[in-house]
């Protein structure tokens, strides 16, 4: 079976999950994928930009075929696929990033809306890249047009949450697991947002 592992924002192919899920999987023998989402660049990055990355990897599957997993952003982009696309089978969600409009200050910063608007781009600190890079206002005007909560799927979907996630807090994939109680299976473990205690 085919898996396309998805990175969180500002991060990259190369995050300690991408690379710790990558080699266990391909253990199990899944043929893995881990697209870098950062195009065509991070300061032009959208939702859409990332969408289009994944839907070109699934063009042409067959149905039912892929497992997608996804960390934080990651997670939220495989959810908004699976709505869309008969070639995944399931999902994995590693503290999905569900109610992005809504967390947008807990997100970025108290006032960073404003200085969004007023300079065209926010400064953020890239993991990846381990340095800061700017990211351009055409991000949050894209998000914008896409439904983040209350989302349904109709696919297995396993979904792992730290209680000391101070990023998305765990009570968003509680309230996934409750809206869609016949194919999520929630696991709340004792550890933040990276999940690094819990790999």
């Amino acid at each position: 079976m085919d898996c396309i592992y998805l990175h969180g924002f500002a991060s990259g192919p190369l995050s300690e999950k991408a690379v710790y899920f990558s080699r266990r999987l391909r253990e199990k023998e899944f043929d893995v994928v881990v697209p870098d989402l950062n195009l065509p660049t991070f300061e032009q990055m959208t939702v859409s930009s990332q969408l289009k990355i994944v839907e070109a990897l699934l063009a042409g599957k067959n149905p039912r075929s892929v497992l997608l997993v996804g960390s934080s952003m990651g997670g939220l982009l495989s959810t908004m696929l699976s709505t869309k696309h008969e070639s995944i089978s399931g999902l994995v969600l590693l503290a999905p990033g569900f109610g992005l409009d809504r967390r947008w200050q807990s997100v970025f910063g108290e006032g960073a809306l404003e200085t969004w608007r007023e300079q065209g781009f926010l400064e953020v600190h890239h993991y990846a890249y381990d340095r800061v890079m700017p990211l351009a206002v055409s991000f949050l005007d894209d998000a914008l047009k896409y439904q983040t909560d209350k989302l349904r799927v109709s696919i297995p979907t396993l979904v792992v949450h730290g209680k000391q996630d101070d990023v998305v807090p765990v009570e968003e994939s509680i309230a996934f697991a409750e809206l869609n109680p016949d194919y999520v299976n929630l696991h709340v473990v004792d550890d933040d947002h990276f999940l690094q205690s819990n790999l």
